[in-house]
């Protein structure tokens, strides 16, 4: 294993973040409420610790799969840890434990929370607070490689370690090439929304705020009941329009730009993610009419947002979903578990996922009825190899696994079923609400400590795809390099 190149990849995150945490510092200046500080006493105290982990230097700077999963992971510890500290300092959360939830939840791009009031709160603290789905929405690392000259030939295993979906790889041959088209597209969409909030009635303020958390697909809002307050339809739809965006591959854009037009609508996951969210759109509309009072219009538009916010995990509300139908909630739990596209900035299991495991067992039923036909998964049209398709199963049993043993743990608190089960499905897929006490108008603070950092382990391991969280815990970790 090769600390040493480890530790000095962490040194490099966090003197990037250092220099973000710049960003929210100024904004605490211009607004001048006081929290200026916080960000501040931050920032000096993470000079010292990258100037000396920057520094340390080993026989070698290659970087291997292992290396590569446990630098990820750690540097998700770190960049949590670190960006929980203005938080502390402010006041706005006096524990830790709090929060590095509410730290863990903005990078993860969860926008699960502990607060029960946030409009109060700083504007410096706030804008932090969603600045991190921004941040942590394509990948933090993605987000260093695009800015700074590759670490060595090996970062392909970094990418692969943070890149969502089961097949991750490079647009083009140079991984800082790919990181910077990446980067590119989602900031044009971000300023593309942020416009479009604008002019649609939101203050500049509020229209960075909320465009932040769409293209985290994070779900931070600066209000207590979040897009609901605004009460305005046109910023609900451009909300909900860009969700779903946010929520496709971002290597289809890639491909559009390019001029392959033809690639984008061949895509056999974007066509099971649209039917999965129209469908879903059109069932819970017809079954919320009654609750609506008959308003066909609103009950369209209040399942289209939650639709849209729960299967691209962002966890933004126009409607309290706990008091809908039961085969609405339905519905919507069932979008928790799935969530977006793969190479998006979504969480959940990802759709393509869903779309391989539908297909192999398919296969496994044509082969008791043909034992002799040899049939192939395919997408897209290409043969889906072995290897990927039992790592798909695996990645369902770890993620099931980890569920049972975190919903067992946070059995404790004693709540109820409901509250318990959701809580961990919406932490380990990075939505935020689930129902109940953790509902779309209620929060985490509740939950002991040790349920929080149990969920905040859930929201990290949910938003690095589980293995480079689990293999911080594995006996072998600390052996020599085989």
């Amino acid at each position: 294993m090769n600390f040493p190149a480890v530790l000095n990849i962490i040194g490099q995150v966090i003197k990037y973040e250092l220099l973000l945490l710049i960003i929210p510092f100024l904004v605490a200046v211009y607004y001048g409420q006081g929290d200026a500080s916080a960000f501040l006493y931050t920032i000096i105290i993470m000079i010292p610790i990258y100037i000396v982990l920057t520094r340390i230097k080993g026989k070698s700077k290659d970087i291997y799969m292992k290396e590569g999963f446990v630098t990820v992971g750690l540097a998700w510890i770190a960049i949590s840890f670190f960006g929980a500290l203005p938080f502390v300092f402010s006041g706005t959360i006096p524990s830790i434990i709090d929060a590095f939830f509410e730290a863990s939840s903005g990078f993860t791009t969860t926008g699960a929370s502990i607060l029960t009031e946030i409009q109060t709160l700083p504007k410096g603290i706030l804008f932090w607070r969603s600045f991190t789905h921004w941040v942590g929405g394509m990948g933090f690392l993605i987000f260093i490689l695009a800015l700074m000259p590759s670490f060595n030939g090996s970062t392909i295993h970094l990418l692969k370690a943070e890149s969502p979906g089961p097949t991750p790889g490079k647009i083009v041959p140079k991984i800082r090439q790919t990181a910077k088209i990446l980067y590119a597209i989602y900031f044009v969409l971000t300023v593309i929304q942020t416009i479009l909030l604008k002019f649609a009635g939101m203050s500049w303020y509020d229209a960075i705020i909320h465009a932040l958390g769409t293209a985290g697909t994070g779900g931070f809002s600066n209000m207590n009941a979040s897009v609901a307050s605004f009460n305005n339809p046109a910023v609900e739809w451009i909300i909900t329009i860009f969700m779903l965006l946010f929520g496709v591959n971002f290597v289809l854009y890639f491909q559009i730009i390019r001029g392959n037009i033809k690639a984008f609508f061949k895509s056999e996951e974007l066509k099971w993610y649209l039917i999965a969210v129209f469908g879903s759109i059109v069932i819970i509309a017809i079954n919320i009419i009654p609750f609506n009072g008959g308003n066909i219009e609103q009950s369209i538009r209040d399942s289209a947002f939650q639709v849209a916010s729960v299967v691209t995990t962002t966890g933004y509300a126009t409607a309290d979903f706990n008091l809908w139908p039961t085969l609405s909630k339905m519905i919507l739990v069932m979008l928790m578990f799935m969530g977006a596209m793969a190479g998006s900035t979504g969480g959940g299991i990802k759709t393509i996922r869903i779309v391989i495991i539908f297909k192999a067992i398919r296969r496994e039923i044509d082969k008791i009825l043909h034992p002799r036909r040899v049939k192939s998964v395919k997408i897209d049209g290409n043969v889906v190899n072995e290897e990927t398709i039992s790592g798909v199963f695996l990645f369902i049993f770890a993620y099931i696994v980890i569920s049972l043993i975190a919903i067992f743990i946070i059995s404790f608190d004693n709540f109820d079923v409901t509250t318990t089960v959701t809580s961990v499905i919406a932490t380990l897929s990075n939505i935020g609400p689930g129902l109940e006490l953790v509902g779309p108008t209620g929060n985490y603070a509740a939950f002991s400590d040790l349920s929080k950092i149990v969920l905040s382990f859930c929201m990290l391991a949910g938003r690095l795809e589980i293995y480079p969280m689990l293999i911080l815990f594995s006996p072998s970790l600390w052996k020599k390099r085989y």
